[in-house]
């Protein structure tokens, strides 16, 4: 999971597009030259019927591409309550931009509260192929991102897989998870969830569409990346997300346990005293901007000494949310459904500025104190590192410490939960490391993105595009791929992938070669083991 105030697909403070692009997001991002040249070519627009209306894409290197097609009206007249169904139109609607993201501070794109859009590429429309689905959710934790981002361009998967590949944008931070029922009434009952209600809403319409898309409406699986496989998670335990869809696959993203009610209305009262409003008024909320309310949540979260605004995730609300997703136990409702749960080894190599490769062990505490997670002295967590890697520099203690305290350990408690539930579930570490910035920073937070959607290529992918990268993709997009099919990551371009069962916690390390491990990391797990895990938000 992200800090609140920072992106998920971020390096060093920025966002990642920041970070990787330079300026190049205006070609790669909004430019229309796929369906330009398409037109040029004299090839025929292709069309699909929604039940709003119809649509009009464009062709993309032989794929059929849909973007910005709304699944939910404009959330601006449902601020903080589940929205309504998209309002029809007339004639064809052109689906050749992507719609705009949700308010939120790292704007790189178009926002409005008007943001309730799917984009969708697929081989063939109405032929009755019966594809998998995939869809995936977004990272950037709960508060910004969206699915417009051209590493997330579907094109490659459909073209290796034959599938169908859904990205979409929903509601966040505030205006997705600002629990209000204890101080506005009943008729916020659902405030503290609806960024995941509109992601249940978006999967009705698929459900509603697949076919038309040339997919199976019962064959769907969820992937997502840090933020995105939280919401996964969060699904796999609401009631009305049941039988939606049938397959999960989460990269370095989970949600152990929600927000409760006491700690969420106390974050609400936070914010309505941020926002000059007395405690309750959601009128005087709704008469505001957006910009307005995005500022008010700015002021400073009282769980953590470094959060620098409000942490917003879902809420264990008692109806939509009626429990912790992962605690205490895998929920039953999905024990049925697979599972890939991945990692990156060096997550927080994402976050890390120049000094903290380059720290001494005089700096070494303190700098563990403000980033790991659980509460632990960063003496024994120095202490019980150099013991386990003697070798290790201070700055390799603290990202490997960091990684451990701060988003492994909610994976190891997934699939454990799920090991215990008996729940069919695959495990993965990603080892291979990045070749930017002469390669400090590893398997870093983000970096199985463009693997996994086969997008090496993509202008500035933090993979690169070498030999070595290409290998990567194939393995970790024909696992996925595979996954989608049949329920089962294995195929002929990996070792045996084991499922994950206790105590032995086989582990995938996909890698140039891949390999499996029991239990990799052992020393690291066991040692944060000593105190409880509570995800961040929960109090």
């Amino acid at each position: 999971m992200s800090d609140s105030n920072k992106n998920d697909t971020g390096i060093s403070g920025q966002t990642r597009r920041d970070f990787l692009r330079a300026g190049a997001i205006g070609g790669s991002l909004l430019a229309m030259p796929a369906w330009v040249a398409a037109a040029g070519r004299g090839e025929s627009a292709p069309e699909a019927m929604t039940r709003s209306g119809r649509v009009r894409g464009f062709s993309d290197r032989g794929m059929n591409v849909f973007r910005g097609i709304p699944y939910g009206a404009d959330t601006a007249a449902y601020r903080f309550r589940p929205a309504a169904v998209e309002t029809p139109w007339d004639g064809v609607r052109e689906a050749l931009e992507f719609g705009a993201a949700t308010p939120q501070r790292r704007d790189a794109e178009p926002t409005s509260e008007d943001c309730l859009f799917l984009n969708v590429t697929t081989p063939a429309l109405r032929d009755g192929g019966k594809r998998p689905v995939l869809f995936y959710i977004h990272g950037g934790g709960y508060n910004n991102g969206s699915g417009s981002d051209p590493l997330y361009d579907g094109v490659n998967l459909c073209h290796q897989g034959d599938v169908v590949v859904i990205t979409v944008n929903h509601r966040l931070n505030l205006f997705g998870y600002l629990y209000l029922e204890n101080l506005a009434g009943p008729a916020y009952a659902d405030s503290g969830n609806v960024g995941q209600l509109d992601l249940v809403q978006a999967l009705q319409w698929v459900r509603e569409h697949a076919a038309e898309f040339g997919g199976d409406p019962g064959n769907v699986t969820l992937f997502g990346q840090s933020g995105g496989g939280a919401k996964i998670a969060t699904l796999m335990a609401m009631p009305a997300a049941k039988g939606l869809f049938h397959r999960a696959w989460t990269m370095s993203g989970q949600q152990v346990t929600g927000a409760g009610s006491r700690a969420a209305t106390q974050r609400a009262g936070l914010f309505f005293e941020a926002a000059g409003a007395a405690p309750g008024d959601v009128d005087a909320l709704l008469a505001m901007s957006t910009d307005q309310l995005l500022e008010a949540a700015t002021v400073k979260d009282f769980s953590r000494v470094e959060d620098r605004s409000i942490h917003f995730c879902p809420v264990m609300d008692g109806d939509a949310l009626p429990r912790h997703p992962f605690w205490p136990d895998a929920p039953p409702q999905s024990k049925n459904i697979p599972m890939v749960i991945g990692n990156t080894k060096d997550e927080t190599r994402a976050w890390g500025q120049d000094e903290d490769f380059d720290l001494d062990w005089d700096q070494l505490p303190e700098r563990i104190e403000k980033r790991q997670y659980v509460d632990i002295s960063p003496d024994k967590v120095i202490a019980a590192y150099r013991e386990m890697y003697p070798d290790y520099t201070p700055s390799e203690v603290y990202f490997a410490a960091t990684t451990a305290g701060r988003s492994w350990r909610g994976a190891v408690e997934e699939a454990q939960a799920r090991a215990e539930q008996g729940a069919p579930t695959w495990v993965y570490q990603l080892d291979w490391g990045s070749p930017i910035e002469g390669g400090r920073r590893r398997a870093f937070h983000t970096l199985d993105i463009p693997l996994v959607f086969n997008n090496t290529a993509v202008d500035d992918s933090p993979s690169g595009d070498a030999a070595d990268a290409r290998r990567m993709a194939d393995r970790m997009s024909g696992a996925l791929l595979a996954f989608a099919r049949t329920g089962n990551p294995n195929f002929d371009g990996i070792p045996a992938w084991d499922q994950y069962t206790l105590p032995t916690r086989e582990t995938m390390l996909f890698d140039d070669p891949s390999q499996m491990a029991n239990d990799p990391r052992g020393g690291e797990r066991a040692f944060y083991s000593q105190v409880p895990f509570i995800q961040r938000g929960t109090i």
